[in-house]
C-alpha cells in the first residue's frame, strides 16, 4: 500500500507459513478484538450484579481473559535490527506481521475447542487467544528486506535497516 505524498509503505509477504498484513487487516482485527473485550467485560459487568462504578476493573479482567501479553526482546546492530516475540502456542499460520519502515505489529489469534461425549450427551467448550502488540522502531528499516522465522514459540524478526546516506563536503571550485 502505498500514499500519494507520504513516505508510508506497507508490506504484505508471507515469511515460510507466516503472513505479513496490510494495515487494514490490523485494523478489522483489532475492532474484533475490542468488540470482544467489551462484550466479555458485559457479561462481567452482568455477572456481578450490574454494580456501578466497576467498569474498569470488569475491562481490564476481560482484557486479561481475553489477550495474552507478548514480551520482546530487540537488538539493535549497525546494520538491523532483530526482535524476537514470545509467542507461545501459537503457530505459523494464526499470526499476522505488519512491517513498516518506522514501525512492526504482531497479531495473532488461536482457538481451541474440546469436545467429550458423555452419557448422551455432548459436552463442547471452545476458547479463543489472542495477542497484539504495536511498538515504533528506533530506525527506519527495509520493509521489502524483513524476514521471520517461529521456532519453539519464539517469533524471531530481522529487519534490515534502510541505509542512510552519507554527509560527503565538496568543495566548490573557483570556474
Amino acid at each position: 500500500m502505498k500514499e500519494q505524498g507520504s513516505q508510508l509503505q506497507t508490506t504484505k509477504r508471507t515469511f515460510g507459513q507466516l503472513k505479513l498484513a496490510d494495515m487494514d487487516e490490523i485494523f478489522r482485527d483489532m475492532k474484533e478484538t475490542f468488540d470482544s473485550i467489551a462484550r466479555r467485560a458485559y457479561e462481567i459487568f452482568e455477572a456481578n450484579g450490574r454494580q456501578l462504578g466497576r467498569d474498569l476493573d470488569d475491562w481490564v479482567r476481560a482484557e486479561r481473559e481475553l489477550l495474552h501479553p507478548v514480551h520482546l526482546e530487540m537488538r539493535e546492530s549497525d546494520e538491523s535490527l532483530t526482535v524476537k516475540a514470545e509467542v507461545p502456542g501459537f503457530e505459523a499460520k494464526d499470526i499476522e506481521i505488519s512491517v513498516e519502515p518506522g514501525r512492526l505489529t504482531i497479531a495473532g489469534k488461536r482457538e481451541w475447542s474440546k469436545e467429550e461425549k458423555e452419557h448422551k450427551l455432548l459436552y463442547s467448550e471452545r476458547r479463543s487467544n489472542q495477542f497484539f502488540r504495536s511498538l515504533d522502531l528506533p530506525a527506519e528499516i527495509d520493509p521489502e528486506k524483513a524476514s521471520a522465522s517461529l521456532k519453539d514459540g519464539v517469533l524471531e524478526l530481522k529487519l534490515p535497516k534502510t541505509t542512510t546516506a552519507r554527509k560527503i563536503r565538496i568543495e566548490p571550485k573557483a570556474a
